[in-house]
């Protein structure tokens, strides 16, 4: 502790936010002290705010500081552009800082109001991609206030940051559900400390472990629990891993959706809202084919005070198992840092910015409908890599080495938010588009998920289907257009 006292924190940004995470730094007395504002606003360097000299600009002063091993940095500008975030990065990287540390982006800070409970490490998912749209997040979720909001899947990347925005949505209850409890228990204990320290309104937070897969189950608890809203993030979604548990895959997400759908709607529920992926976009693998299937029982499952809308949008970065923490590893042994092709190419957006506009969409979007965030450009994989090797220090190609190891099962050199038949118009709000195409046909969904249930679930009159991946892959293939069963696929 007596290191931490000893500190010295030189801010970037003296803003309102910079200058609330100031204050907080000095009210609670034991994580150092703000040495100086760094800033390139000529009317605010040279003065003092609270006692703090203001200094700058930022890339004249920065390599001056006098510094202790213990010093560091903060960036507090949450509306910063990604290519300013880059030159401050590299600015603060060359002066040597002990540590760099910064505020989330704007969507994540709710009226001006920023925490030191929010600031985390400079990850490079902050120097990658497009700027964010900024997002009136409270405003955004004010047709959440007063409600019982569930969040399925809410350890997970998607379902987590969910829960974090939706702190400041007043809502009355956040249902937290999830069958891992490790991932329930973390995200329990982070929404309340956010709490604590003054993130987000009181909301009451109740964790419940259950499992999407148990179709009684899911009714008895909804009943229960009366949500008002909820937001079906939760999915097994490893493309090489569901197709090496092709069955599994498909329990989880097809039937686990419907079980779920079922249960809101039987429940009295208002509005379900419906993670979906651009990978359902001419499925050629079974993870693929399992999000079109759930993506399609959404869209049907309207009925009572219910209405369903189903989100597509492409990769997140930094979820967990996704490109970014995969390369971070690889980076840190040395390399190589692995590519499927050199043409790879995927849409890319941040975390809290997917996780806005699905609650966005969530209040702008009608029953039956199907929206698609705005990814911008696809992005290649290998330019992706190579910034991720340049933000810790190293020489791609020269230092890190990049190596091809070819499309792996499920995969796809590229992705799309939209099929052939569907056309894509704006909505109202920035970044959310309405999907134009035609409505799925219930009858051919209801056959197909009838013989999917024999495989998923035992049937007498059907034993030898049961989880039979063989056949599970034959049935896809029969009602799926681009699904193909691999030659060496066995039984089970």
């Amino acid at each position: 502790m007596s290191t931490q006292r000893g500190k010295r924190i030189y801010i970037i940004g003296a803003g309102l936010t910079g200058v609330s995470i100031a204050q907080e730094i000095r009210a609670k007395g034991i994580f150092g002290e703000v040495a100086a504002f760094l800033d390139d606003d000529p009317a605010k360097i040279g003065k003092r705010i609270d006692g703090v000299p203001v200094l700058g600009p930022v890339a004249d002063v920065v390599g001056l500081i006098k510094k202790r091993p213990t010093d560091e940095a903060l960036i507090a500008i949450p509306e910063a552009s990604r290519d300013n975030l880059r030159r401050l990065h590299q600015l603060l990287e060359q002066a040597e800082f002990a540590r760099i540390r910064i505020l989330p982006a704007i969507s994540q800070i709710i009226d001006g109001h920023a925490h030191l409970i929010q600031t985390r490490e400079m990850d490079p998912q902050d120097l990658l991609g497009r700027n964010p749209i900024q997002i009136g997040l409270k405003e955004s979720l004010s047709y959440l206030r007063g409600r019982r909001v569930l969040v399925t899947g809410a350890g997970g990347s998607i379902g987590s940051e969910l829960c974090r925005q939706l702190l400041s949505g007043g809502a009355q209850r956040l249902y937290l559900f999830g069958h891992g409890e490790n991932s329930i228990f973390e995200i329990e204990r982070e929404l309340r400390i956010l709490q604590e320290e003054g993130v987000g309104e009181r909301a009451t937070i109740v964790p419940v472990i259950g499992e999407l897969q148990d179709r009684e189950y899911m009714r008895f608890i909804l009943s229960r629990l009366r949500a008002d809203v909820v937001f079906h993030a939760a999915a097994y979604k490893h493309v090489p891993l569901m197709e090496a548990n092709p069955v599994g895959a498909v329990t989880n997400n097809v039937f686990g959706t419907r079980n779920l759908v079922e249960a809101a709607r039987e429940a009295g529920a208002e509005r379900l809202v419906f993670i979906s992926t651009d990978k359902v976009v001419d499925p050629v693998g079974v993870y693929a084919a399992s999000k079109m299937l759930a993506e399609h029982i959404v869209r049907l499952g309207h009925g009572g005070r219910l209405d369903c809308i189903a989100v597509r949008f492409g990769n997140v970065l930094g979820s967990r198992g996704s490109i970014i923490p995969i390369f971070q590893k690889q980076i840190a042994k040395g390399g190589p840092v692995t590519i499927t092709s050199p043409s790879a190419s995927r849409y890319f957006m941040t975390i809290p910015e997917a996780a806005s506009l699905v609650l966005k969409a969530g209040g702008v979007g009608n029953g039956g409908h199907l929206y698609a965030l705005d990814m911008g450009d696809p992005v290649p994989i290998r330019d992706l890599a190579e910034q991720m090797i340049r933000f810790y220090g190293f020489e791609p190609g020269r230092e890190i080495q990049l190596q091809y190891i070819g499309l792996r099962p499920g995969e796809k050199e590229s992705e799309s938010l939209t099929s052939n038949g569907e056309l894509t118009e704006p909505t109202s709000f920035p970044r959310i588009d309405r999907i134009l195409g035609p409505e799925p046909d219930p009858a051919p969904l209801h056959s197909t998920l009838t013989e999917l249930e024999r495989v998923c679930f035992f049937d007498p009159a059907y034993p030898d289907w049961y989880r039979n991946r063989l056949r599970l892959r034959k049935i896809l293939t029969e009602h799926i257009p681009g699904m193909s069963v691999p030659d060496d696929e066995p039984e089970y």
